[in-house]
């Protein structure tokens, strides 16, 4: 299949799964995750209309952003050092998705000052406690949020998460409730909105939506394997 018709796919089963979720059309964004493919196919996803692409690399999105064009939205998804989170705000990707830690979100709020602008980031959470992966564990952000809250350059638009690998995609619902259940705790503390909840990939993307998510991150469904 080519990347238009996987595309025209996945957008029909997102579709499919805000109607089962009772949710409005259109109340999910796609995010089209072109890490390791070409820019080139990245140009067969836009002129099939997907204007919204992630990155995992810095790198990678440096190369592919201005080979493309000037209304593609990226988002970088992967983890980012600290010292790469200047030229990650210069780049001007639109959102940070993976901010898994407070001394990260301090960078990013820092740099974004110097450079006089205000940094979109969603936080990571670690939702499954998996010491391989990355992210705020829910009680250390509970007892960081005002802290993260009170930092002067960031625009904390939501939560991401990457559950533990499981046998079926119904394994991972427990997760994305939890992600979903934990936004919530947070916007009743305030004062931030959280519209975002960043989950759900290739696999399990159907089931995120039924469990909140606004926004998912598809890959391999789209351009294929790796």
């Amino acid at each position: 299949m080519s990347i238009a018709s996987q595309l025209e796919e996945v957008r029909a089963q997102i579709s499919a799964a805000e109607a089962r979720a009772g949710r409005p059309q259109g109340s999910v964004q796609l995010l089209a995750v072109s890490k390791t493919f070409p820019a080139a196919d990245v140009a067969q996803a836009y002129a099939a209309g997907q204007r919204l692409f992630g990155e995992n690399r810095l790198q990678e999105a440096q190369e592919k952003k201005p080979a493309l064009p000037g209304d593609c939205v990226w988002h970088l998804i992967g983890p980012l050092q600290r010292n790469k989170v200047r030229k990650a705000l210069e780049l001007g990707v639109a959102l940070i998705e993976a901010v898994d830690s407070l001394k990260l979100a301090q960078a990013i709020s820092r740099i974004a000052g110097e450079l006089e602008r205000t940094a979109d980031i969603l936080l990571e959470v670690n939702i499954d406690a998996e010491a391989s992966k990355h992210g705020f564990a829910p009680d250390e952000l509970r007892r960081e949020w005002d802290e993260l809250v009170a930092l002067p350059h960031l625009r904390i638009q939501g939560l991401m998460c990457i559950p533990a690998p499981v046998d079926t995609p119904e394994g991972a619902r427990p997760a994305f409730a939890a992600l979903r259940g934990l936004a919530e705790e947070l916007r009743a503390r305030g004062p931030l909105p959280l519209p975002t909840l960043s989950m759900g990939m290739s696999h399990d993307y159907p089931i995120a939506i039924e469990e909140g998510a606004t926004l998912v991150r598809v890959g391999s469904a789209i351009f294929g394997r790796r």
